[in-house]
Formats: structure tokens, sequence, C-alpha cells
């Protein structure tokens, strides 16, 4: 098992950056893929990012591609969120999670973490 604690959120003008970690407990963290997930107030829960387990291959959806950017520090057992050129419409809370495949199916993932609120002010 892996428990996962997002951190980082906050509230940020439109145009900004904030960097979102996701910090893991378990010594089995590195043989996980990891992804990044939103859901807005009355909203399904979208893929974001994702990254495979050796930081070798990273996927984004299309409306972040560009501006985010994944990465992980195994050694460090945390996987970041980097945002970039933040929009008002990206206000959610932000979860991570943990399943075997790097994937935009929510589905796949086993472990979640508690989510931290991403605010974009116009």
């Amino acid at each position: 098992q892996v428990q996962l604690v997002e951190s980082g959120g906050g509230l940020v003008q439109a145009g900004n950056s904030l960097r979102l970690s996701c910090a893991a407990s378990g010594r089995t963290f590195s043989t996980y893929a990891i992804g990044w997930f939103r859901q807005a107030p009355g909203k399904e829960r979208e893929f974001v990012a994702a990254i495979t387990r050796s930081s070798g291959t990273t996927y984004y959806s299309d409306s972040v591609k560009g501006r985010f950017t994944i990465s992980r520090d195994n050694a460090k057992s945390t996987v970041y969120l980097q945002m970039n050129s933040l929009k008002p419409e990206e206000t959610a809370v932000y979860y991570c999670a943990a399943g075997w495949i790097a994937t935009a199916d929510v589905t796949r993932y086993d472990y979640w973490g508690q989510g931290t609120q991403v605010t974009v002010s116009s």
C-alpha cells in the first residue's frame, strides 16, 4: 500500500505559477505510476498528467500540454506538478493517484490523496 499527501495548492492570479507536490509513504513508491487529476465543483474528475514508474514517459491532457510539467524524485518519494500560465477555469481540487500504469483512465488508479485546492483568480 501507499499513502499520498498533496500540498502546494493555494490562491494565484491568472498567468502565474504553482508547484504541487505529492508525497508518498511506503517503500514501494518507485513501483507505482503516478497521475494528477483535478475536479471542479459540479464536474467530473479529469486527467491532468501522469508519469511512469521510471520517469521515462510522461503524459498530459491536451489542455495543459506545454504549460504543466510532471516529474518525480523516487529518492524522496515525491511527484511534482509544475503549473505555469494558470487559467481561472483551472480552479479545482487537484489529486494525485498511484497505480500500476500511467494512464488517463481514472479507474486504473488504486490509491488517492485527499486533494489540494487550487484557485486561479482573474
